[in-house]
């Protein structure tokens, strides 16, 4: 009985330090998701890969969103003519490199900055690699999904092949408003019928979608949080110590160990270094960096959102670059540095 009322107090507390953090970025994240016409960044994009990359990676801090929502956001990207460097960066480190996360994970590791530093500059530096390697790809149409790849087909022709008939196909906001529920629109004369018919919403109209939105991401990230919550509390009730410090204490395999929890438990970015934190005192540094790069560009629930824009192959390539890199930045870490 004792250790179940460990485990609630842990869990318990965990929520209470995470939801506010959750909050806010669900709803920083839909002004910016319905009011912010991201076209005219798209004008600024360059066009150099390795550049694009890794102005595609900062992009976070202008429209801050968690992995729940990078692929939706990178979707429409595309299909608004941006760079393939730049979505593909956009995608892996948009989790991370937003406001909301820095704040929650300083908040989190007040007593250990460097976990802040270290992650932040970790998953740019993958994200912009991962997007450089991508960006060497003329066509990227053979990794996307047909229904995806047709799409940026018809804006290559209607455009004449120069890119400039992105805005005829897909205004900022279209899939997003009114449509979140519904799949991907593919067909072009749909999609046009859909800009016209929500290009001229007045602001009640979209503030109304902003409080469904953030009712509904609430509801479906709160879930997640209390599943992955639950998970934390009883892994460290539950579970003996003795077989914790055995993998926590390994540079190899506090790493390994890390990397997998964050991709089974798939915890939101904005608060999953509230979950990490319970695992201070018994993982290396490198192993609490690993978790906090790793989760947000890859776990499970986003191999599914993943397939609506890439083929599976893609995606190999893709959790295989980004696990590789991240073991091994966080390995040197944990041999050279801490």
């Amino acid at each position: 009985m004792n250790q179940l009322n460990n485990a609630f107090t842990l869990f318990l507390s965990l929520l209470v330090e995470a939801i506010p953090f959750l909050l806010l970025g669900v709803v920083l994240s839909g002004l910016l998701q319905f009011f912010v016409d991201e076209r005219r960044l798209l004008s600024l994009m360059p066009k150099n890969s390795l550049l694009g990359a890794l102005v595609g990676s900062c992009i976070g801090f202008l429209f801050p969103v968690c992995e729940c929502g990078n692929v939706p956001v990178a979707r429409r990207l595309l299909m608004q003519g941006a760079p393939v460097p730049v979505a593909i960066g956009f995608l892996l480190a948009a989790p991370t490199i937003n406001p909301i996360v820095f704040w929650a994970t300083w908040t989190a590791f007040r007593g250990q900055p460097e976990v802040v530093l270290y992650r932040i500059g970790f998953s740019l530096f993958i994200a912009t690699t991962i997007g450089w390697v991508f960006g060497t790809q003329k066509d990227v149409r053979p990794l996307l999904q047909p229904a995806l790849a047709s799409v940026l087909s018809y804006r290559t022709q209607t455009s004449g092949g120069r890119g400039s008939g992105a805005s005829t196909i897909l205004q900022s906001g279209t899939y997003f408003l009114g449509q979140s529920a519904k799949p991907l629109i593919t067909d072009p004369s749909e999609l046009q019928a859909a800009m016209v018919a929500t290009a001229a919403k007045p602001t009640s109209y979209r503030l109304r979608l902003l409080l469904d939105n953030t009712v509904q991401e609430m509801r479906e990230l709160g879930s997640v949080l209390i599943i992955g919550s639950a998970i934390a509390a009883i892994i460290q009730v539950f579970v003996p110590r003795d077989v914790i410090l055995s993998l926590g204490q390994s540079p190899v395999t506090s790493i390994l160990a890390m990397m997998l929890l964050a991709a089974v438990v798939s915890i939101c970015s904005t608060v999953d270094s509230f979950f990490a934190l319970s695992f201070a005192s018994t993982f290396t540094s490198g192993a609490l960096v690993a978790f906090l790069v790793f989760g947000p560009m890859i776990d499970l629930k986003a191999v599914g959102l993943m397939l609506s824009i890439f083929k599976p192959k893609a995606i190999f390539y893709l959790f295989l670059l980004a696990g590789l890199l991240t073991f091994l930045l966080t390995l040197f870490l944990n041999l050279y540095i801490s």
